[in-house]
């Protein structure tokens, strides 16, 4: 008879190679260079910047809020990195706008206005022309030219303001930006915008349109369309501007001529993508002068 192999009892001492206790580890002393600038903490005894972030100031009892303690984020310094913040915000937000026509008007328009509907009408012709239609997302022109580029299927968007009275966004809009400092949201308008349409409107209205045309009279902007809309609005401003601005010499014959007036938005369409497709509206830069007259 075959011997029945006994089992192997396992060494409850042994170890798996794999297992096997890990020799501790000497440190070597690690010899680098001198850090002065970044090592100031440690050679004057000083706290880190880590640690200043994290203190705050304690309050005797505990309150639950105190407005005092957040009195830094109302003084400049700290509104400079608002503002900057903002800035990023928005190119971040709109950065992918690709052609985007920006249109103005008032916001009091009702929606049974004549004017509300030629607003509506651009959009929709504007974003099956293949554009982003850019407006200040409130109600009136801009819910209108939103309004209409949202039923064609285009890109609607809305740059909202924050004012002293409340304003909602229309709910027209598609990509919504909403800003505290008007000069950062203008500068929106202008980066993504190859066309400004300025239907009747108010102070806001005129202010973006003096803001573009002094821009583009400065060479700080290449020269885009600044189209008027409604000719029985805005005839009495160009006679004024040619009466009175023209005869005194403070603005020059060319610059009347950066501005056009129409009452079709059919028209509106076809000179923005006209404009957009040969860049006519562009004028080439001047030469520079050198110092002895002749050109650089």
């Amino acid at each position: 008879m075959k011997e029945k192999k006994q089992p192997r009892r396992k060494n409850r001492n042994h170890t798996p190679p794999t297992q096997q206790p890990t020799q501790a580890v000497r440190p070597e002393k690690f010899v680098g260079i001198e850090n002065p600038s970044l090592n100031r903490a440690a050679r004057t005894g000083q706290p880190t910047e880590d640690e200043l972030l994290f203190q705050r100031a304690r309050l005797r009892q505990p309150q639950p809020v105190n407005p005092d303690l957040a009195a830094f984020t109302r003084e400049d310094p700290w509104r400079v990195l608002q503002i900057t913040s903002e800035f990023v915000y928005g190119i971040n937000a709109l950065a992918e706008i690709g052609a985007g026509i920006c249109i103005f008007g008032s916001a009091r328009t009702p929606s049974r206005h004549p004017m509300y509907h030629a607003a509506r009408d651009l959009g929709r012709r504007l974003a099956k022309a293949g554009f982003s239609v850019i407006t200040g997302g409130g109600p009136g022109i801009m819910e209108a030219a939103n309004r209409g580029a949202r039923e064609a299927g285009g890109v609607s968007v809305g740059c909202n303001i924050e004012l002293p009275h409340e304003q909602p966004i229309n709910s027209y809009v598609d990509i919504a930006v909403n800003f505290r400092y008007f000069f950062v949201r203008k500068t929106m308008f202008v980066k993504y915008a190859e066309g400004f349409v300025l239907f009747p409107g108010g102070f806001g209205t005129l202010d973006e349109m003096f803001e573009a045309l002094q821009l583009i009279q400065t060479d700080k902007l290449d020269r885009f369309p600044v189209l008027l809309f409604g000719k029985s609005y805005w005839r009495g401003l160009l006679n004024w501007l040619r009466k009175q601005s023209l005869a005194a010499n403070y603005i020059s014959p060319i610059d009347l001529d950066l501005l056009r007036i129409t009452d079709s938005t059919e028209e509106t369409c076809q000179l923005l993508l006209e404009a957009y497709q040969t860049e006519a509206w562009k004028k080439p830069r001047k030469p520079e002068q050198r110092a002895d007259g002749q050109e650089a």
